[in-house]
């Protein structure tokens, strides 16, 4: 695993990212230097006290045309108003989880959000990517594996 001083390692405008605190796959994400705050695709999300804590229920779809959805429990569920790419602002809830791209693996801050109208699962902001990854906005994959690069190929 590559460490916090090791030199930006360069991604693709999309990339295959691991979330292995809330599901065993890898799911498709934009890069997008754009967004401040990284995003999930979660739909029915609901708010709950465990042991005196706050904690957030959700279905993470998991892309590629997967007709499946994970439960996913998070801890210390915080809200935020996030401004989304069209300019309004929603109430979102914010949760930190183990992110792992390439061969860098740190906790990132999501928002979730009903990601159902746009083409990846996953968005990763610019938080996340500040001083680990240099973006190449036209190339795709870079940190992807190989074998993820020609499944994805041969799917188009």
């Amino acid at each position: 695993m590559a460490t916090a001083k090791s030199p930006p390692a360069l991604v693709g405008w999309r990339e295959m990212v691991g979330l292995p605190d809330l599901a065993s796959v890898r799911i498709p994400a934009k890069i997008d230097t754009g967004a401040r705050t990284s995003s999930l695709h979660a739909t029915d999300i609901e708010r709950f006290d465990r042991d005196g804590q706050r904690w957030v229920r959700f279905l993470l779809d998991l892309g590629q045309g997967r007709n499946e959805a994970v439960t996913c429990e998070v801890p210390r569920a915080d809200r935020r108003i996030i401004t989304s790419s069209n300019g309004e602002a929603q109430d979102r809830f914010i949760i930190r989880t183990r992110l792992v791209l390439g061969d860098y693996a740190f906790r990132a801050e999501f928002s979730l959000a009903d990601r159902s109208d746009m083409k990846f699962p996953i968005l990763i902001g610019r938080t996340a990517l500040k001083s680990r990854f240099l973006v190449d906005p036209g190339r795709s994959y870079l940190q992807s594996t190989r074998q993820e690069r020609k499944l994805l190929k041969s799917q188009g």
